[in-house]
């Protein structure tokens, strides 16, 4: 029996190499696949792309000089090299278009693991002072929000990645991780001479599950064998998995060893661990939530970073502070997805070129016309 399990194994090892291929040049598609030497074998091409998206707050003209920001960063706040660093921006843009005073913004950071009264000490001491709108980073502000909205109903408040029901004065600001998660999965199977790719996630919960079952998804959209590595840096209720870059690093390079050679991170500043380990081994990286390839905090691992899944918590930072200034929340998407542009892929570095960036652009109409759903549960 054990003879035959082994001759099964190396059968089947075989038929997965035969079922792998591509030019060191990488593959463009096509109908099928066309290349022979190495990568993945791919699947027929999507048609090319005719759907069009658009931005809440594109090309209009909003005064928010008499307005007071105040932010709530998640762990890691400004410098992150993602998530937070992504609202950054949206709050920069904000500033520099709508003439908001820079002493009218205030931005503090939450600590890894700390009381929930943290939290809430924070968006009070933001109220208090006459900040509004108050945006917090991250759905782990839901409770502490749930406590203090209601006493200070007057005040604007948002809430990246979560709702608190019943609390008029909350806005959720939230994403289709998923969908951006599948362009890059296709581009991770497209970018892999192994034909074998990985996922790293920062912490085992239902919103990074999300973005792991999009790129999975996308990955076998694109390539049907293609073998997929998984991890997660920590379980559920310990956020430190979010800001261990020791940890993210550890665990791509058992990605890379195991035969991963494109690796995708949703791990916030634990991905520079992600970017450290691929450009050791020099394989691939597809960062997440900000262009990551032009962040100076992992700019050392640049050349690795093939595309990022933009999560553009700048824009709904931006369009959100924007509504409140012309008083119309209801311009607001319900949410930021492929069609408002909400998440998206990164080109910088030039490394995907333009068959392939025809390619995506295919898929992401299919996704945006409804002949694909992306889950959002792996």
């Amino acid at each position: 029996m054990r003879g035959l399990a082994v001759a099964a194994v190396a059968l089947t090892s075989v038929l997965s190499m035969a079922a792998c291929a591509k030019d060191t040049g990488g593959n463009t598609g096509g109908s099928g696949s066309t290349n022979t030497a190495e990568g993945c074998k791919l699947a027929d091409k999507p048609a090319a792309a005719s759907a069009t998206s658009s931005a809440s707050n594109a090309g209009e003209k909003i005064d928010g000089s008499a307005l007071k920001v105040g932010l709530a960063y998640d762990i890691g706040g400004r410098g992150d090299a993602s998530f937070n660093d992504s609202a950054a921006a949206g709050l920069d843009k904000a500033k520099a278009d709508y003439g908001i005073k820079p002493e009218n913004v205030k931005e503090l950071t939450a600590a890894p693991n700390e009381a929930e009264d943290a939290k809430q000490t924070r968006l009070r001491q933001l109220a208090s002072e006459g900040f509004s709108p108050i945006i917090g980073v991250g759905f782990a502000y839901a409770e502490s929000l749930k406590v203090v909205a209601p006493e200070f109903p007057d005040v604007k408040f948002a809430i990246v990645d979560g709702a608190v029901e019943g609390a008029a004065n909350v806005t959720p600001l939230v994403f289709a991780e998923e969908q951006g998660s599948f362009l890059a999965g296709v581009i991770a199977a497209y970018q892999s001479k192994s034909c074998h790719v990985g996922f790293v996630g920062g912490v085992e919960i239902p919103l990074i599950q999300k973005f792991q079952a999009g790129f999975e998804q996308g990955a076998k959209a694109a390539a049907p064998d293609v073998k997929i590595e998984e991890k997660y840096l920590t379980p559920a209720g310990d956020f430190t998995g979010f800001q261990d870059p020791t940890k993210g690093q550890e665990a791509a390079t058992g990605q890379i060893e195991a035969g991963a050679d494109v690796l995708y991170h949703a791990a916030g500043a634990s991905g520079k661990g992600v970017f450290s380990a691929a450009k050791t081994a020099n394989v691939k990286a597809i960062g997440v939530d900000s262009d990551q390839y032009n962040q100076t905090t992992v700019a050392e691992s640049k050349d690795v970073i093939v595309s990022s899944m933009l999560k553009r918590v700048d824009v709904a930072v931006y369009d959100f502070v924007g509504a409140v200034a012309k008083n119309d929340l209801a311009s607001l998407p319900e949410v930021f997805d492929l069609k408002v542009d909400g998440v998206g892929y990164s080109t910088s570095g030039g490394k995907i070129d333009a068959a392939l960036q025809e390619v995506l652009e295919g898929y992401k109409a299919q996704i945006i016309e409804g002949k694909i759903t992306v889950k959002s549960t792996p």
